[in-house]
């Protein structure tokens, strides 16, 4: 046997010692990003497929290749400004209305999106970029298309408004530039309000979701001529994507329904996509790619106005939120099942993508949909998710998968599917066709949506029906989170025994909501029940603690304790400062500042909101009942002056300002205080009862009673209003109006 010579074998022992160092680097974090062309050395297929998809055209510098929109000096009318799209000296270019109400002559800077409407970022002072409200809607002309629109057709927005694309709600360095770019830093510097954003690849690239791929590159390249590249378990990626339990789809021979083989554990895919395709806040900039979705990001629960009673998507909130709710997610379905990730295009056209699980002789038939074959109502996307409309023509498919429940409509108010196309039929109709097709038993199964709209509408046997709810683990849990929130209005000890252990809940939505009703408990349980979740192995779950703990801070605790809790509070700080940019932030560290006894801390977080943005109403609020508990209602005082030049339209500027003028005993200047605000938000319960208080307590009680019984018109289960109606009415002796109302009263009872 012939060895090699000392030197030779020394050399290849270090070659290999390096390799390995090399490849267990990669285990480490801090690999930097290399770029989408040095993926395409080796996978040119899947570069291919990405390029030219909504991803690869997520944004993009404004160029002859990537504009869309007519700029032929073309004239378009909206919200009564005419602007005019052109180009000068090869740049495109666009006149319309400025922050100060003025038309000016603004550069368009990048492309923003592709299809079916492409929006253009505008560049201002301060790094800012600014999208504009008007946009180009790409569809065929055949389909509406090839036409200026605004994204607000139906609002009146002036320079002034919130929306106005001007503003810091259409700001996208903070609204936007997250999941539109590849390893974007916002870049944020509060001293002067400015941003310096940058990023590595200017759309969605391959680093986007697979992390950043030096490392990646530096073990594929330690290949050598007939040797195979020394690979870790996850390829030196920052992301382990791959599914590693063996598991596929197989029909069930017992059910004939799909079921994977073995049941999904790993949800690395899901939270990745989830991190932009979902309705959330950020609430850490140190990201780790295909980590739990809550280490990084709050996620929306099925609140009013995003969502409707039974889940359904309602406003735009991006998929993530209505595929948890889904029997699919449930089951382990993950995104790629149905679409391919580099392409974004279904694995099968239109319905043959659910006949990958669903046997069509089952499901493509008569005997299962009841439609004619073809027709629109045989189709499976347009019974189990159903489309709304987004940014005027951007149809966007419920995630939820949710069989459809006419009934719910009669009780919720919720939409279905059946009448979606059947526009011209009662619910009524749509009901009694269903029950006819598959039996009421269909119709008698119980709904989450029915608790969540009894809790919404403070129906009788509300609390009940979501502290069942809440603790059904059958539910989806972002469906028990919210009935967890909701709970809240009705706050009982009696349901602490519930809520004592959804704290320990395996969903992290609902340990976060359960926290949340801690806060109307007593400092005792707050402290015995909230204390371990300030270790909570979720980040949005941590933050909740500190939160809601916050008051602690400022009573007699156990030293240990209160290093902890102030530890977790300085947390809770540096999260809201990752949106520094935005008043709301600087808002809730003043709320917890104050909740902790730092008043000083708290009133330059709410100046801090205030400096940022002067019409930003709940600062001034905050600011003026901060004063109040110092004692210092003069300045509060002037604080609301203050707001009210600012924002004289805000309803909570003047209802604070009529409480202000209640402890100062001045009845007159409470009384038109308070009735401005009852006028400017008329939906609003507590103003219009206030109103009326304050009314009454100058002597007018019937002037009082009417103020209420116009109220009960708009909120007629509305306990304060009915028992302020039987107060009010027993001592302007309408003895039998007293006596109708306390009935009413007992009623809701």
């Amino acid at each position: 046997m012939r060895f090699p010579s000392l030197p030779f074998l020394c050399a290849a022992v270090c070659i290999q010692l390096a390799l390995w160092q090399a490849v267990r680097a990669a285990d480490q974090p801090g690999a930097s990003f290399v770029g989408s062309q040095a993926c395409a050395e080796c996978h040119d297929t899947e570069l291919d497929a990405w390029r030219g998809s909504y991803h690869d055209l997520a944004m993009a510098e404004a160029t002859d290749e990537t504009v869309l929109g007519d700029f032929n000096d073309t004239p378009f009318t909206a919200q009564g400004v005419t602007s005019r799209f052109f180009k000068r000296d090869g740049t495109f270019m666009v006149r319309t209305e400025g922050p100060d109400g003025e038309l000016h002559d603004y550069p368009v800077a990048y492309t923003f999106g592709w299809w079916p409407l492409q929006q253009y970022l505008i560049p201002f002072p301060g790094g800012r970029y600014q999208s504009l409200g008007i946009a180009w809607d790409s569809r065929a002309e055949a389909d509406g298309g090839q036409r200026w629109f605004h994204l607000y057709p139906d609002a009146s927005i002036d320079h002034d408004d919130v929306l106005h694309w001007t503003g810091r709600d259409q700001n996208w360095n903070y609204q936007c530039a997250e999941c539109h770019s590849t390893n974007l830093k916002k870049g944020y510097d509060l001293a002067s309000d400015s941003f310096n954003t940058t990023w590595s690849e200017i759309d969605v690239a391959c680093e986007a979701c697979h992390g950043p791929g030096a490392r990646h590159v530096e073990q594929a390249r330690t290949a050598g001529e007939g040797r195979e590249p020394l690979w870790n378990v996850t390829k030196g990626l920052a992301v382990d994507l791959a599914d590693r339990d063996g598991g596929h789809w197989v029909i069930d021979p017992q059910t004939q329904l799909p079921r994977r083989s073995v049941p999904r554990k790993a949800r690395a895919q899901i939270n990745l996509c989830a991190r932009c395709h979902s309705r959330r806040g950020q609430i850490s900039d140190q990201y780790v790619d295909g980590q739990p979705l809550g280490d990084s990001h709050r996620l929306a629960l099925l609140e009013e106005g995003l969502y409707f009673p039974d889940g359904q998507i309602q406003g735009e909130v991006y998929v993530y939120g209505s595929f948890l709710q889904s029997r699919m997610y449930a089951q382990g379905v993950t995104c790629s099942d149905c679409h391919d990730p580099h392409s974004l295009k279904l694995k099968a056209d239109g319905d043959q993508v659910c006949a990958q699980c669903h046997p069509t002789s089952r499901y493509d038939a008569e005997s299962h949909h009841h439609h004619a074959e073809g027709s629109a109502g045989a189709s499976c996307i347009a019974c189990h998710m159903p489309q709304r409309n987004y940014m005027v023509i951007d149809a966007r498919a419920d995630h939820s998968l949710r069989i459809p429940r006419p009934d719910l409509t009669l009780e919720t108010g919720s939409p279905n599917a059946c009448n979606a196309c059947h526009v011209d039929q009662p619910t009524e109709w749509a009901v009694k066709a269903y029950e006819d097709w598959y039996g009421t038993a269909a119709t008698a199964r119980p709904h989450y949506g029915e608790a969540l709209h009894a809790g919404r509408a403070r129906l009788p046997q509300a609390d009940h029906k979501l502290l069942a709810l809440a603790g059904d683990e059958a539910q989806p849990g972002i469906a028990r989170a919210t009935a967890v929130d909701l709970l809240r209005q009705f706050a009982d000890p009696a349901q602490m025994l519930t809520v004592g252990r959804l704290l320990g809940d395996p969903d992290s939505l609902v340990r976060a909501a359960a926290l949340r009703y801690l806060a109307t408990t007593n400092p005792q349980t707050l402290m015995q029940l909230g204390l371990p979740l300030l270790k909570d192995p979720i980040l949005s779950v941590r933050l909740e603690a500190a939160r809601t703990l916050a008051p602690l801070a400022a009573m007699p605790i156990p030293d240990g304790e209160k290093a902890r809790l102030e530890a977790a509070l300085d947390v809770y700080r540096t999260s809201q400062l990752v949106n520094a940019e935005r008043p709301e932030s600087h808002l809730n560290i003043g709320l917890v500042d104050v909740a902790a006894n730092r008043p000083e801390a708290a009133e330059q977080a709410y100046r801090t909101a205030i400096r940022l943005d002067a019409s930003f109403a709940p600062g001034y609020v905050n600011l003026a009942d901060l004063y109040r508990a110092l004692g210092r209602d003069a300045e509060g005082q002037a604080v609301l002056a203050q707001g009210l030049k600012a924002a004289p339209d805000d309803a909570s500027l003047h209802y604070a300002l009529g409480l202000l003028h209640i402890r100062d005993k001045d009845l007159a200047k409470a009384v038109a205080a308070l009735g401005r605000a009852a006028e400017l938000e008329p939906g609003n319960a507590r103003y219009p009862y206030v109103y009326a208080l304050a009314v009454e307590g100058a002597g007018a009680v019937e002037q009082a009673i009417a103020i209420l019984e116009r109220a009960l018109q708009a909120h007629p289960e509305d306990r304060d209003i009915l028992v302020a109606l039987v107060t009010f009415n027993q001592k302007a002796g309408n003895q039998d109006a007293a006596g109708d109302y306390a009935a009413r009263l007992k009623a809701l009872d």
